[in-house]
């Protein structure tokens, strides 16, 4: 694929060209993951489609890529920065749960999500308990010169490093007011590298080291994980834009300390906006929030959120609401209805080549998406181009098929295989089952073959009354209507 792949760097708050550091290496990216100690939100979700928007245009441009995800099952506190009580502690006395249980369900829960949303598996998941040994020898070894203790922890001096807060856009964090107000720190914007264990105190996760028993900082652990998987310095740092303001500075602070230089340790530092409801950022600190799991106990293809997303620019805030994410699903339907039709082989389940059967026929098109997703993985950009290749009379159903395994690998939507059926997800709240309905929809038919329409449309409300949709002309019959 011959465009130019610009990413936004936030660093440098510029678009810039990309191209690996290390071509030997392929590309090497690090997203931070999720604390799991709650089920991930739709907001949280957000980020891993982007990321995995990211993974696929640069496979599909050719290189060679690495992957890390991160699971943070210790050390993330109860505020995104750095104050209140770790997240994982708080959960398991809430639930009267040992935290590894806890760590274990919400792990599990979340791979869902991604194996839900088709979100590819990373080259790696690292997991932070797993690297405690680790983060102990990595402060061993800024503690000298840049950290200092108090009966807290041991905290990073953020005045030992050159432009701190630089990815912030700011050099400290007044504004922000998120940094832990212990006393004695140095600067207000100093964070914990470790924090001991309060006398009396017995934490389920605490391990011993040369400050106290204990346990390690959130931002440690992924300063530790990307340097021992991916080297330094990496390619591409991703995370949501939350992490621009605190995590991200604290994690290059750290990633200069053990570098004894300037460098922040990756090249790019890629970051998705919010998702925003009418009330604000998506945030589970508000209690009450969405998951993928309740959208599709609503009757809702967990594809359509990715399409929802795909829809927005990663960097641009994305509204969500019941119409906006019904509208996705009706665009989804539309799409695979479309695919369906000038593609009747694939219904039949024959398959099709992707090898094209006119390159030159094709070319174009390809041409066209990889201008959009090299223009910063304007996926925006790129499904109205899709819905043009669909339309296209000129094309033969071989072709577009081959061209539109190429959008799927970009897009994620898996438009070659997924079918209505598939589509008409049962809301978890029906009262009636596919059978019941079937029946019901022949008792209709029959009432309008003899122009009974009073009975027929008696039975399409009492269907509908039961979240059942009626769509008269189309091949399946029915659809269940999102209970939204």
């Amino acid at each position: 694929m011959s465009a130019t792949l610009t990413l936004y760097n936030s660093l440098t708050r510029s678009l810039e060209p990309f191209a690996p550091l290390d071509p030997e290496k392929g590309v090497r990216v690090y997203s931070c993951g999720p604390t799991v100690y709650n089920y991930a939100h739709l907001g949280n979700l957000r980020a891993y489609v982007f990321t995995d928007t990211l993974s696929r245009v640069l496979t599909w441009k050719g290189y060679a890529l690495t992957h890390v995800i991160n699971i943070t099952d210790v050390g993330h506190l109860t505020s995104d920065a750095d104050a209140g009580d770790d997240k994982m502690e708080a959960a398991a006395r809430a639930q009267a749960k040992s935290i590894w249980d806890v760590a274990a369900h919400y792990t599990a829960a979340f791979k869902q999500n991604i194996a839900d949303l088709n979100i590819r598996q990373p080259s790696r998941w690292s997991v932070a308990t797993d690297h405690i040994e680790a983060m102990i020898d990595f402060a061993k070894q800024i503690a000298p010169e840049h950290c200092y203790e108090l009966d807290s922890g041991l905290y990073f001096d953020t005045s030992t490093v050159a432009d701190y807060g630089r990815l912030a856009g700011t050099q400290d964090d007044v504004r922000e007011g998120r940094i832990d107000p212990v006393a004695g720190k140095r600067h207000a914007q100093d964070f914990a590298i470790w924090r001991k264990s309060p006398p009396g105190e017995r934490r389920q996760m605490e391990w011993d080291s040369p400050w106290g028993k204990g346990a390690p900082g959130w931002h440690l652990e992924c300063s530790v994980m990307s340097l021992k998987y991916l080297g330094a310095p990496f390619d591409i740092h991703t995370g949501g834009i939350d992490h621009r303001e605190i995590h991200h500075p604290n994690e290059i602070a750290q990633n200069q300390a053990y570098c004894g230089c300037n460098d922040t340790g990756a090249h790019f530092w890629m970051h998705n906006n919010f998702l925003v409801d009418r009330q604000g950022k998506m945030s589970k600190s508000k209690g009450g929030f969405t998951t993928l799991q309740s959208l599709i106990d609503a009757g809702v293809h967990p594809l359509a959120y990715r399409l929802l997303c795909l829809q927005a620019h990663y960097r641009s805030e994305l509204e969500f609401s019941a119409e906006n994410l019904a509208a996705a699903l009706t665009r989804l339907k539309r799409l695979v209805m479309t695919v369906r039709k000038i593609l009747p082989e694939l219904a039949s389940g024959a398959g099709t080549s992707e090898a094209a059967q006119d390159a030159e026929a094709v070319r174009p098109w390809l041409d066209r998406l990889d201008e959009a997703v090299s223009d910063d993985l304007n996926t925006s950009r790129a499904l109205p181009i899709l819905d043009e290749l669909l339309a296209d009379k000129r094309l033969s159903p071989e072709d577009k098929a081959a061209a539109l395994a190429e959008f799927d690998k970009v897009l994620g939507l898996n438009l070659l295989t997924l079918t209505r059926e598939e589509l008409r997800v049962r809301p978890a709240s029906a009262t009636l089952t596919p059978e019941e309905i079937s029946d019901r929809l022949v008792e209709r038919q029959q009432a309008r073959v003899v122009k009974d329409f009073q009975r027929s449309d008696t039975i399409r409300d009492e269907l509908a009354a039961a979240g059942v949709e009626v769509m008269d002309g189309d091949p399946l019959g029915w659809d269940w209507k999102p209970s939204l």
